[in-house]
């Protein structure tokens, strides 16, 4: 009885270690399964989360990723009528306001008098009244951007690392020669074009563009591994330990 059982012991253990050794054969739907959870890993910068979800997941994210092309091309629109008066027309701020404004007062005008003489009661003119927590809200966001900037710029200046410092540096540069090119208006028009375009580019062809951006950074990679092995590395190096700012 014991050598029955140990036979069987040993024939199922050498059917289990075939079993074992035998590549599994995958399916096709299986292989998709598996090639898109390769692909979630080789996301741009390794995000993990959808590209909407990145965005706010809000009305704002709406209108950047065109869910709603009617909104979002009339945002795009009303940005480049805004861009064309004032930089190709040459157009200035306070005469647009000047000339909204007189517009305004006589469509008021016209609202109240035509009333009038077409009827006993003159109509009621609605007002144009715009709610203090607006100005509150926008000042309040510009104020934490701000200072968000100035630390991380503080931060990357007292923390000591030289790779991150020259990038910031180098970035910095890059946005002063931008800026001697054109106005600060044109600048702010590309950034809201792009931000309107790029993203919405990126969800179509996200696979293409991830990798094609891991491709220039392996190669950007390599370069400063060079830079760094013939020139950076034999830069001295002080024993200044910076503290970040909270």
């Amino acid at each position: 009885m014991a050598d029955k059982i140990t036979a069987e012991k040993l024939f199922n253990t050498l059917v289990e270690t075939m079993a074992a050794e035998k590549p599994k054969s995958v399916s096709f739907f299986e292989e998709e399964k598996l090639s898109s959870v390769s692909s979630q890993f080789n996301r741009l910068f390794g995000r993990q989360k959808p590209l909407h979800n990145l965005l706010g997941g809000g009305k704002s994210a709406d209108v950047l990723l065109w869910r709603n092309k009617k909104i979002s091309a009339s945002v795009l629109t009303a940005a480049t009528a805004i861009w064309v008066l004032f930089e190709w027309l040459n157009y200035h701020f306070l005469t647009l306001l000047c000339f909204a404004l007189v517009l305004g007062m006589l469509a008021q005008f016209l609202w109240t008098n035509a009333s009038g003489l077409m009827s006993r009661k003159p109509a009621k003119v609605p007002r144009f009244v715009l709610p203090e927590d607006v100005f509150v809200n926008i000042a309040t966001a510009i104020g934490v951007e701000v200072n968000r900037g100035l630390r991380v710029l503080q931060d990357v200046a007292c923390g000591g690392n030289l790779k991150q410092f020259l990038l910031v540096v180098f970035s910095l540069w890059a946005g002063a020669v931008i800026g001697s090119w054109c106005n600060f208006l044109t600048v702010i028009y590309v950034g809201f074009v792009a931000a309107h375009t790029l993203p919405v580019l990126y969800e179509r062809y996200e696979d293409q563009v991830d990798n094609f951006v891991y491709k220039v950074l392996g190669e950007m990679r390599n370069h400063y591994s060079k830079l760094d092995a013939g020139l950076l590395s034999k830069i001295p190096k002080g024993k200044l330990k910076g503290k970040k700012f909270e």
